[in-house]
């Protein structure tokens, strides 16, 4: 059979998470799949074993090669189908070398968005300040607290980035009565009235929201992009969610902020770096809630990823219209 098929990954346990049994399956009913996952070691230990392969899988711990080791190792490549999200860290060099690379980014992109929309229903109904008040000061002063939110019928919601992710969250708000204003220079005027969105800057967004929340793309352009003096905008009791990436947040900005203003609550499932450096103040402020970094698929929920990259192999060797496909363009602009 064509087109010989591997697994890369320098943890074989990613592997058998995100692979299980029904997509290998799939994968080998289309090409020839060799089941053992080979590291980046591996590979460079024995570089002329991987001549002939044409199709890598992998997911997170991808091995990063450059280009002269693409060459070296790979020179009959053609594709690689990493069932994760994100590709920024690993896809260039392979782009470079005329390989294709496809990633399950929108896979990932559902528990991302559902466990944001939780966040954001939860945020606007005050449940993270009354919580907070409840515990340091009984029940009436959190009963005040809330009955001061707004709740979920024209509540303003702030979208940074209109992306994957970031539509698929507006999707899923649509079925509350919210206003989302959205800060995006490449979402056009004709997505954005599809979306049913309104257009805003990032002052504007900051200024009118209750719960502002970060989808930005994770590049140079945007590191350092949310700071000081636009948290300071932020309305009595808002909140600042990101389940996106650390990068973009000046974190000695909003630590300061979250000092000046208790009223404010930053929900962060990810940092800069992650985990925050030891003795961080983001561990003993009391209105910085971290997770780490959950918002991503899980359990089971990784198994999708996989399975989205056994369909768009097939629709690939069908010479059928690939979904998920990477190029270099796109990488300005993705998470």
């Amino acid at each position: 059979m064509a087109n010989k098929a591997i697994f890369l990954c320098n943890d074989a346990s990613v592997i058998a998470r995100v692979y299980d049994a029904q997509t290998r399956a799939a994968i080998s009913s289309l090409c020839e799949l060799d089941e053992t996952v080979y590291s980046k070691a591996d590979v460079l230990a024995d570089p002329t074993r991987f001549s002939d392969v044409e199709i890598a899988f992998s997911s997170w711990q991808m091995p990063v090669f450059t280009k002269e080791e693409i060459k070296a190792c790979f020179p009959s490549l053609k594709c690689v189908f990493y069932g994760a999200g994100s590709v920024q860290f690993f896809a260039r060099p392979f782009l470079a070398c005329g390989v294709k690379v496809f990633s399950a980014w929108a896979a990932n992109a559902v528990p991302v968005a559902e466990m944001t929309v939780a966040e954001i229903i939860l945020a606007n109904k005050g449940f993270f300040l009354s919580s907070r008040v409840f515990h340091k000061a009984g029940k009436p002063e959190a009963t005040k607290v809330f009955s001061i939110c707004q709740g979920n019928y024209g509540e303003t919601v702030g979208i940074i980035g209109a992306g994957m992710i970031g539509k698929l969250v507006i999707n899923m708000l649509k079925s509350y009565y919210l206003k989302v204003l959205v800060f995006d220079p490449f979402l056009s005027d004709a997505d954005a009235d599809a979306l049913g969105v309104e257009k805003c800057s990032l002052e504007r967004l900051f200024r009118e929201s209750f719960v502002v929340s970060n989808h930005l793309a994770n590049n140079a352009q945007t590191v350092g992009m949310l700071n000081y003096e636009l948290f300071k905008l932020m309305r009595e009791n808002a909140v600042f969610l990101n389940t996106g990436r650390g990068a973009q947040v000046v974190e000695d900005d909003l630590v300061r902020i979250l000092r000046e203003r208790e009223d404010l609550t930053a929900l962060l499932d990810v940092t800069y770096p992650e985990p925050p450096v030891k003795d961080h103040p983001f561990y003993t402020l009391e209105n910085c809630i971290l997770t780490p970094h959950i918002a991503g698929s899980a359990g089971q929920e990784v198994r999708r990823m996989g399975a989205y990259m056994a369909r768009e192999l097939e629709c690939y060797l069908k010479g059928d219209k690939c979904a998920y496909e990477v190029n270099l363009e796109m990488l300005k602009t993705m998470a």
